[in-house]
């Protein structure tokens, strides 16, 4: 896309497809590309979009134009492989393991993504590199084929039949890449393993390649890697075995998808350590095209985990600034809906039918509460954070005013839950 490129944005009518953090057109004149919109709504634990941040849209554009744009520079990829080589001398398996091959490739060409340009609101016009003039909420992208898995039952067991992908080409492989730098009190590997006997945790621990207990707000020595699925009803986590029969490829696809993963987090860890913030995990999707793995779809605060230190009345607090303050504000204003959406998924994986059946007949029947309204107030804070990073990514506004008013947002939100009453549950999930 040497050219200048436009899009008439006046022509896009309905979507090819609705999700609850995007909408995806189809272009009729470029059947190759799509345009995503970003939405400011929002969905967590996976029932749908059930709050809107405004201006969330196009500052999540923006991040995603600008994590793209860094993947795709060479002079990038040299910055991290400086940084690989002076954090990671010690642990010569690992340094090894993620110096060779792909990181080769990055530091010459860029990486493969499927991410066209940001579009102007106003002219159309794709910025390949730079913002545009006026930014929107739209972005240009390669389309890529979706594949779903089919549904099989026997007896009581209700499983998923993955064999379409064998020996196809051109589609988003249907995982979920997950690379974790360390535990938050959300993550969902915390969960399980909290779950699990002594015997179970050291096999799952030996699984992540890790070497130590897992606690909550603690780094790894390395980063590490687990998958979900990607396109069943719900987030499922998958052992090693079971992401490499769903990727669709081979052993060594399957390490370049891991390598890849890792090599992408620790970009976008840097991009955010600038701004004072720290990366916790992320998710990746990645597509495969005749023979190369390509990073697709959003990559934005609905899919990465930050947070700030942040001081209030002589405790530290690492306040996030992504979508887990949502899910945090949902368990401690609303523990009773919460809990109704674990008992609803409890249901689904009995029956074999969604989730979301289950929890709206249970919310018809008065056994579930109704979903919550978010207070006003609460959104507020969140549309600050997003207003803050806006102003810094479209260069309104410096590096140390950016990170004063990231402490600033951050003293905000735990002063809501002190004057809530509720300091104390916000404090199990992020006190430090």
């Amino acid at each position: 896309m040497s050219e200048k490129t436009v899009i008439d944005l006046s022509r896009l009518d309905k979507p090819d497809y609705l999700g609850s953090v995007q909408e995806l057109y189809f272009l009729k004149e470029h059947p190759g590309w799509m345009v995503s919109k970003t939405m400011p709504g929002g969905s967590v634990f996976d029932v749908g979009t059930i709050f809107s941040i405004p201006g969330s849209d196009i500052c999540r554009t923006a991040i995603r134009h600008k994590i793209y744009s860094l993947l795709a520079s060479p002079e990038e990829w040299e910055n991290i492989y400086r940084h690989i080589i002076k954090s990671y001398a010690r642990d010569r398996e690992f340094l090894a393991f993620i110096s060779e091959g792909l990181l080769e490739e990055l530091r010459l060409n860029g990486a493969q993504t499927h991410h066209l340009g940001m579009i102007d609101q106003v002219t159309g016009e794709v910025y390949r590199k730079s913002f545009p003039p006026r930014p929107s909420q739209y972005v240009l992208v390669k389309k890529y084929n979706i594949i779903k898995p089919s549904r099989i039952s026997y007896n009581e067991n209700h499983l998923w039949d993955y064999s379409e992908y064998f020996g196809a080409d051109k589609y988003v492989i249907p995982l979920e890449n997950i690379v974790r730098i360390g535990v938050t009190s959300g993550s969902s590997i915390y969960r399980k393993y909290l779950s699990m006997d002594e015997k179970a945790r050291r096999a799952y621990r030996q699984e992540l390649g890790l070497d130590q207990e897992l606690v909550p707000w603690s780094l790894f020595g390395r980063p590490i890697v687990d998958f979900t699925t990607k396109y069943e009803p719900e987030d499922r986590n998958l052992s090693l075995q079971e992401a490499l029969y769903i990727s669709g490829g081979n052993g060594q696809d399957l390490l370049n998808i891991i390598k890849m993963s890792i090599l992408g987090a620790i970009l976008v860890s840097e991009f955010f350590k600038k701004l004072g913030l720290f990366l916790w995990d992320l998710k990746w999707e990645i597509a495969r095209d005749s023979g190369k793995l390509v990073y697709v779809d959003t990559i934005d605060t609905d899919s990465i985990r930050v947070t700030a230190k942040v001081n209030y009345n002589n405790q530290a607090y690492l306040v996030n600034f992504n979508k887990q303050s949502m899910r945090d504000y949902y368990k401690i204003m609303h523990a009773e809906w919460f809990e109704a959406t674990k008992s609803a998924k409890a249901a689904a994986l009995q029956s074999g039918k969604p989730f979301l059946e289950h929890l709206q007949n249970g919310q018809v029947e008065g056994r579930y509460p109704a979903t919550p309204q978010v207070d006003p107030r609460f959104i507020a804070i969140q549309e600050a954070k997003f207003n803050n990073l806006a102003e810094y990514l479209y260069g309104r506004a410096s590096l140390d005013r950016t990170i004063e008013r990231y402490v600033e947002i951050g003293q905000s939100e735990i002063q809501y839950y002190a004057a809530s009453g509720t300091l104390e549950g916000y404090n199990k999930l992020n006190g430090v």
